[in-house]
């Protein structure tokens, strides 16, 4: 299954699309008043497709409480739309109930580990349905940190039986940025618990100097190399639930279309190279 950011200005034509085997994201905090435009407009999604509900705002990585206000709006959406999928980020965005625009790192140490896991034990409390939780992408990193931050993933799914969101694109924009490798992050990932993964354009600053930055920007099409991390991803695990984000500069549907189509070719073809291993196998023995 593959499926992509859902847009306003793209409701008519995927409405007459049908689309099969495809589902569309959408941020939570975008859907959570009680009706009006927006929800009638997520109501017509949902009577012709599946639904993966993302939230941005949740602050699960932050030390303080969990705004209650908004994990019991949250709650209801996931109650009134039943999305194939549930899922928040490893990151904070929020102090003293001020919502901030970006998801923000945290440090990978045992206090931090205990107070995401009381988190996310709250909010599939709340839910009633295990959540994905998204790898971030960084641009920072905390010298208090003790862990590496798939062990500190691996942990969270562990102690509270959540599943992990697998942002591929999250993970080469970091590794570029720290210097660190990408192949080597995917092979700590613990991918028997991805339950979906997201792939998403990124901008570059710095280009002309040996100190790049990468802008998770969500912004354009996917990148070559992110791609290549993809492919050998469900080469070694399997096909999963795949979603392209694409939040800002926003093409006309036949181009994020497009790259949806292309992740599921390289589904597809992952599921048929590892049918050809298997049938190997078998004739071998």
């Amino acid at each position: 299954m593959t499926g992509t950011s859902f847009k306003h200005e793209h409701l008519a034509t995927i409405l007459a699309d049908s689309w099969t085997d495809a589902f569309f994201e959408v941020h939570a905090e975008n859907y959570m008043g009680a009706g009006g435009p927006p929800h009638r407009t997520l109501t017509a999604i949902r009577e012709q497709y599946p639904l993966s509900i993302h939230g941005v705002c949740m602050s699960i990585g932050g030390p303080e409480p969990l705004n209650t206000v908004h994990l019991e709006r949250f709650a209801q959406l996931v109650k009134r739309y039943e999305p194939v999928l549930v899922s928040e980020h490893l990151a904070w965005s929020s102090h003293n109930n001020t919502f901030y625009n970006d998801l923000l790192p945290l440090p990978y140490t045992r206090t931090t580990l205990q107070t995401v896991c009381d988190h996310i034990d709250q909010v599939q409390m709340a839910i009633s349905r295990p959540l994905l939780l998204e790898n971030p992408s960084t641009y920072i990193q905390f010298a208090s940190s003790d862990m590496q931050e798939t062990d500190f993933l691996h942990e969270i799914a562990r102690r509270t039986g959540c599943g992990l969101l697998l942002d591929i694109n999250n993970v080469y924009v970091s590794a570029i940025n720290h210097g660190l490798s990408a192949e080597a992050y995917l092979a700590g990932f613990p991918l028997n618990r991805v339950g979906e993964i997201h792939l998403a354009g990124h901008s570059e600053e710095n280009a002309d100097t040996t100190q790049r930055l990468l802008i998770d920007s969500h912004d354009r099409a996917v990148a070559a190399a992110v791609w290549r991390l993809y492919e050998n991803v469900i080469d070694r695990a399997g096909p999963f639930p795949t979603l392209i984000e694409w939040d800002s500069n926003v093409p006309a549907w036949p181009i994020l279309k497009a790259q949806a189509l292309r992740a599921r070719q390289y589904l597809n073809a992952a599921v048929s190279r590892q049918g050809q291993n298997v049938l190997a196998e078998v004739c071998h023995e």
